[in-house]
């Protein structure tokens, strides 16, 4: 597959023809990674996750309430692409309004891995990851809630990059939890990420939560040849299987040839980040979507009044995993819970940033595992605490709403991709991206 690089030289009719193959063969692929094959404009094409707004497009967030919604607005980081001659080209599938670890609870039904099609790609951005990996897309737009763009970047062996809180507008990104939100990169390697994530990035009015300042654009200035610091956490990586702790081992050593210093610290256990995040995440969601009660969105079911109308169509429209996190969030959200539960867990969020700055201040970048195993196979995970502890090493860095960068290191002895991720300080993206770089050249991982 042409990477995103190679794309910018190509001209118009260049890019028609490369528009047309790729249209054939999303609709030849059996992954079910595209759940819709829009374009808007011309350029470059780019998958776009089923929760951003494209003007005019369908928008669904893989949910069946969504059915028949049409965008009536674009998103500020579509507009932001059009305007570096990208253009959004097709609708990645994606687990049900963001909320899930494999993609399986999408509407539309559960993306395969690439790698091995008994195997979930991740989620909640397992289309985008999987179609980048499968090469039937360039690169992807996903957003990253507590791990959604780096946990199936992980699991299916290409870049995913989650920016620094704010960096990136949320205006026109279907809300799951607002304050953890952001929309990032997908793409085959770390050059192509930065280029996607430089088309995206910036200030904008419209997005309250918006960084007021200005970065370089980092792609034309990449160094793989820069030395840093580099911080591993010892206790998490104990919680890790044997083929994540060979992997991260190995990188380890590679790093260190490369000429950086790893430093050895510790952090709290990560039970309290998934205690922490589930608790916030949820909370915010079941505010987020009571706007979804069949009067202004999407799908309206029969009823009789109103309070018919709104029960059913919540019942019939939800699938059961956004369900199950309404209803937690109503739960810690209630009189005599809010202390208890809502309360403290922001106080533990601002425990766990500053556990992360502590680490900043000898250190230039944190490296850790993403995901505690490879992808598990299709329909192995009924447990939903089993899935919530998937997310383990990646709800941090969306808590303390710093950047994070995952990056393929190594394939196990069944081929499927081990991924590791660098994390820096918030707006320290050039760091992030000089890293990671370096990384990559440092393990010269083979697709």
């Amino acid at each position: 597959m042409i990477t995103l690089k190679e794309a910018l030289t190509k001209s118009g009719e260049e890019l028609t023809a490369l528009r047309a193959e790729l249209e054939e063969r999303a609709k030849a692929s059996d992954l079910n990674a595209y759940v819709g094959y829009e374009s808007s404009g011309e350029g470059i094409p780019i998958l776009i996750k089923d929760n951003i707004q494209v003007k005019n497009w369908p928008v669904t967030s893989g949910s069946k309430i969504l059915q028949g919604y049409i965008a009536p607005y674009e998103a500020t980081a579509i507009r932001n692409l059009k305007a570096k001659g990208m253009m959004p080209f097709g609708r990645a599938n994606m687990d049900e309004f963001a909320m899930g670890s494999t993609t399986e609870s999408s509407f539309y039904g559960p993306t395969k891995n690439p790698h091995g099609t008994d195997r979930v790609p991740g989620g909640s951005s397992g289309g985008s990851a999987a179609a980048v990996a499968g090469g039937i897309a360039i690169a992807a737009l996903g957003s990253d809630t507590g791990g959604s763009i780096r946990q199936p970047a992980a699991y299916c062996g290409v870049v995913g990059m989650k920016p620094t809180y704010g960096r990136v507008s949320r205006f026109g990104l279907s809300a799951y939890a607002s304050s953890l939100d952001q929309i990032g990169p997908i793409a085959q390697n770390v050059e192509d990420a930065a280029i996607l994530y430089d088309a995206i990035k910036g200030h904008d009015d419209k997005d309250s939560t918006s960084a007021d300042f200005e970065i370089e654009d980092i792609a034309n200035h990449l160094n793989p040849d820069v030395k840093l610091t580099i911080a591993v956490i010892d206790s998490h990586i104990d919680a890790a299987d044997a083929d994540i702790r060979k992997a991260f081992n190995k990188t380890v050593s590679k790093l260190e040839a490369a000429g950086h210093t790893i430093v050895h610290k510790e952090m709290s256990n990560t039970k309290y980040d998934i205690a922490t995040y589930y608790v916030l995440a949820t909370a915010e969601a079941a505010t987020n979507l009571a706007r979804y009660d069949g009067v202004r969105y999407g799908r309206r079911a029969e009823a009789k009044n109103t309070e018919e109308l709104f029960f059913n169509t919540r019942s019939e429209g939800f699938g059961e995993e956004v369900k199950r996190r309404i209803m937690l969030g109503n739960f810690v959200l209630s009189s005599g819970y809010y202390d208890a539960y809502y309360v403290k867990a922001q106080k533990v969020r601002h425990l766990i940033r500053d556990a992360y700055n502590r680490i900043f201040e000898e250190a230039d970048l944190i490296l850790s595992p993403v995901a505690p195993s490879v992808a598990p196979k299709m329909g192995s995970i009924h447990d939903p605490l089993e899935m919530y502890k998937s997310d383990m090493y990646t709800l941090g860095v969306n808590l303390a709403g710093l950047p994070g960068i995952s990056l393929p290191v190594a394939k196990n002895d069944e081929g499927m991709p081990v991924g590791l991720q660098l994390i820096a300080k918030a707006f320290d993206e050039k760091i992030l991206f000089n890293g990671a770089a370096s990384m990559e050249k440092a393990v010269n991982y083979t697709h």
